[in-house]
């Protein structure tokens, strides 16, 4: 295991002391048991400076790549619209309102906790949270979902604990609104924390309950008692703002969580708060001398803690490290009747790319309020886990490359990105942490040919490159490509067939190296608008302004205008459209293999006359190479501004040379 430099060990390492000698250091260095306060001196105060000393994502959180957590609570009970529930079935003429006026009743006599405590609904039905273990004649079995995470490939899982509705999962003192003394009257927490254990995964706690009193429950009327109005977050500021850290308390004392997660709204709680929170969390794990990370969405800093994408994930690699955590499912991250989920592909290729972005990936399962996971979860699931069981080299232990990927398909880009599958032309890098391996996943089988543009000449330099070898069928087994070659418009290996030659969701190509993996020269294409220009005059690629179709393609000198910048949206194949800001039409070479043609204009349609490769000439110079007749773009030479851009047989001359400049 790696250690950190701030576990107890390395501690008492760095003091000298081990043995009998550490007897007379403080408690908090020592304690084994969990405790209610931490006696004598602290590692970690509460200052940023202290907690920022805390390395925010243990080696062990890198390697792990993907953990599983679950929306399971008395929200699961009504099973409609989504875990949100609670709130908006006060919210008059919602549909949550009418759905539960029509079923259980108005919610001022029908009120969220008699889901809690039982009730009979309209029909005469007794509703409450209260799963019962297989043992007792029930459909919960946490050892089954321990078992089930463990073969879709989870490193680290475990229970939402406590939602936005102030309902607590475990045996909590401090709120009375909890599963022991409630409801199932089970420490639930405690039957996740000991089975997910038991199968060697990490475990996960996320807590939600920040928002349970600044602004889930705003339409609830005012309770008529304390115990109440503490499970509708009605308590004063002070009050609720120790409750939140108190709840807090308990969990790490209780269950030692290897990741505590949280949702939003940190940043409401008092900072005092926040960093008495953070500094006992990791005095704590000092004194198991474990390795914990904290996550957050808001609230903390990446110095300490790991940021959180709700649904989605940078648009190309970050650092330092981070998390996602995405859904099953598009419509709910609780169960609710008629939930749909997304396909495997669209899981499994998200997963995919956040690893190669420097990122690991939560994934949320909804089960049912008995405990049941519906098949069509555990079909997904179980597909990623014999995905990861054949190809995980690719995932686990390994870190992000000098870029993300290649290919057409757009995933992430911020928070409630949609997860969507990519295609056989996208391609994402990883490679082991010795940089020795580089690993190549292909987002579909690519037929007879793999065409890796990013290893283009001139980008890279392939010398040290021993081996290329498709990962096989089979975990460690493989398939060597002995034939390849490298030009300026990439690396090309020949596969072992134009069909697939056994089935998966993606396919990996591990290219060895004799020594490091060589650093990537160039810089990648960049997304946004960029500035053209070409080599020998200086003039910036121009569209001209709003002009119609068939316009010619000019140069100028370059003034900031939108005529002069443009788009290269990626088509796939290593081929892109060069769309203009001012009028949107694309770059077109309209076929013409005539030395001397002009370049022109055209809205797009597709083609290939309209799709351009990024030659690499190296220098951060291209020559942009028509894919329908071979052509390229050719400045003409040391010429004046308002000059026609034309077309040119690829050579050797820098008029066809262009820089690519991010705006």
């Amino acid at each position: 295991m790696h250690t950190s430099p701030y576990s107890r060990r390395a501690f008492l390492a760095a003091l000298g002391v081990g043995g009998a000698a550490a007897a007379g250091l403080p408690a908090v260095l020592l304690a084994e048991s969990a405790q209610a306060a931490i006696p004598g001196p602290a590692f970690y105060t509460t200052t940023w400076a202290s907690v920022n000393q805390h390395p925010a994502a243990a080696e062990w959180f890198q390697d792990a790549k993907f953990g599983i957590y679950y929306h399971w609570g008395v929200f699961s009970v009504p099973a409609y619209a989504n875990e949100w529930y609670p709130r908006n079935m006060y919210y008059a003429g919602s549909n949550e309102n009418n759905h539960h006026k029509s079923v259980y009743g108005d919610p001022s006599a029908w009120p969220y906790h008699n889901f809690i405590n039982g009730a009979d609904d309209r029909a005469g039905n007794f509703v409450q949270f209260a799963p019962k273990l297989r043992s007792a004649g029930g459909n919960f079995d946490p050892d089954e979902w321990a078992q089930l995470f463990a073969d879709a490939g989870a490193r680290f899982a475990g229970p939402v604990a406590e939602h936005h509705d102030g309902f607590s999962m475990w045996n909590s003192t401090v709120n009375e609104w909890n599963s022991v003394a409630k409801g199932p009257r089970l420490d639930l927490l405690r039957l996740h924390a000991d089975a997910i254990r038991a199968k060697g995964l990490k475990l996960l706690v996320a807590m939600h309950h920040a928002y349970n009193f600044t602004g889930f429950y705003d339409r609830v009327p005012q309770q008529s008692t304390t115990s109440l109005r503490k499970l509708y977050g009605q308590l004063d500021t002070a009050t609720q703002e120790q409750l939140w850290y108190d709840k807090l308390r308990e969990v790490v004392d209780g269950y030692q969580p290897d990741i505590l997660w949280q949702d939003f709204n940190l940043s409401r709680i008092s900072e005092a708060q926040r960093l008495k929170f953070l500094a006992y969390y990791y005095n704590r794990a000092v004194a198991w001398d474990k390795e914990v990370v904290a996550t957050y969405k808001d609230g903390f800093n990446t110095t300490g803690e790991v940021v959180d994408y709700e649904r989605g994930g940078p648009a190309a690699i970050q650092t330092p490290y981070w998390l996602t955590d995405d859904s099953i499912s598009s419509s709910s991250w609780c169960y609710t009747v008629g939930i749909g989920y997304y396909s495997l592909n669209a899981m499994l290729h998200s997963l995919i790319d956040r690893v190669s972005k420097g990122g690991n990936m939560l994934l949320n399962i909804a089960p049912m309020a008995d405990g049941t996971i519906p098949s069509g979860q555990r079909t997904v699931l179980l597909g990623m886990g014999d995905y990861l069981r054949r190809f995980g080299e690719s995932i686990y232990s390994t870190r992000a490359w000098g870029q993300y990927g290649e290919g057409p398909t757009q995933m992430g880009g911020g928070s409630f990105v949609t997860p969507r599958p990519g295609t056989n032309t996208d391609i994402r890098f990883t490679r082991n942490k010795a940089n020795t391996v580089l690993y190549a996943t292909v987002l579909g089988w690519p037929g007879a040919s793999l065409n890796i543009t990013t290893l283009a000449a001139g980008r890279v330099n392939l010398g040290a490159l021993t081996s290329a070898q498709l990962l096989g069928s089979t975990a460690g087994s493989y398939i060597d490509l002995p034939t390849r070659s490298q030009d300026g418009f990439g690396l090309h290996l020949s596969m072992p067939s134009s069909t697939a030659p056994f089935s998966a969701p993606a396919y990996v190509v591990k290219l060895t190296f004799s020594g490091q993996i060589p650093v990537l020269g160039g810089a990648a294409i960049p997304t946004g608008w960029v500035r053209l220009t070409n080599v020998t005059n200086g003039l910036a690629l121009d569209g001209g302004g709003s002009v119609g179709y068939g316009s010619v393609v000019k140069e100028w000198t370059w003034d900031g205008s939108t005529n002069l910048q443009w788009q290269l949206v990626d088509s796939g194949s290593g081929y892109y459209r060069i769309v203009n800001r001012t009028n949107g039409m694309v770059v077109d070479s309209w076929g013409s293999t005539t030395n001397g043609a002009n370049a022109l204009q055209a809205p797009w349609n597709g083609g290939v006359n309209q799709q351009w490769r990024l030659n690499s000439m190296g220098n951060g110079r291209y020559q942009l190479v028509n894919r329908g007749c071979g052509m390229a773009l050719d400045g003409r030479g040391s010429m004046p501004s308002g000059t026609t851009v034309g077309l040119w047989a690829p050579d050797a001359s820098t008029n066809l040379q262009w820089t690519v400049t991010a705006i």
